[in-house]
């Protein structure tokens, strides 16, 4: 694949027909995206669970909601940092995926990245695509792929994303962000 046709740091904004209960109105950073397959993490599903609850060294670096984000249905044992580290330079202990937003290394002492996180969120999970399985459901009209915002990552009211997301393109799929919940009820 093309660096011109990476769809990493972008959006994946799931269409109102999507079946899947695990990307009901999910909203999915894509953190790689190559021939080798994708991944992302999904950005509106707090979780209960605190982030000290769990990661009790990183509790005082995330944003509001506190909590961990369910960040997809594969590996839920395992954790991810997504931050927004702004500039060209940034401590040890984390990796540029595009722009602002940036995955952290949660093995690395904390104190490291303090003084450059922009904000930080924690999740457990990521959403994972094989090879040629993501372009599939795009041609299936599964997902709407926009651009991202770096305040996407830090949004303090994750259960709006979805409809805030749609609202602010410049289509008509900023139509569909008035899409009922339950179309039958209508």
């Amino acid at each position: 694949m093309t660096e011109v046709s990476s769809l990493t740091g972008r959006l994946l904004v799931a269409a109102p027909a999507l079946a899947d209960p695990n990307f009901d109105r999910a909203v999915v950073l894509l953190l790689d995206h190559d021939e080798e397959g994708s991944l992302g993490v999904v950005l509106n599903r707090p979780t209960p669970v605190g982030v000290g609850d769990i990661l009790q060294s990183w509790a005082g670096l995330t944003g509001e909601p506190d909590v961990v984000f369910q960040g997809g249905p594969v590996s839920l044992d395992s954790a991810l940092g997504v931050a927004v580290i702004p500039g060209d330079e940034g401590p040890l202990g984390w990796r540029r995926v595009h722009g602002a937003i940036c995955l952290v290394d949660l093995e690395a002492p904390p104190e490291l990245l303090a003084a450059t996180l922009g904000s930080l969120r924690i999740f457990a999970g990521y959403a994972g695509w094989g090879p040629g399985q993501l372009e599939t459901e795009l041609t299936d009209g599964a997902w709407y792929v926009v651009d991202s915002e770096p305040g996407d990552v830090s949004s303090p009211h994750p259960e709006n994303l979805w409809r805030a997301v749609l609202r602010r393109q410049r289509s008509e799929l900023a139509m569909i962000a008035t899409y009922p919940d339950d179309p039958s009820l209508n």
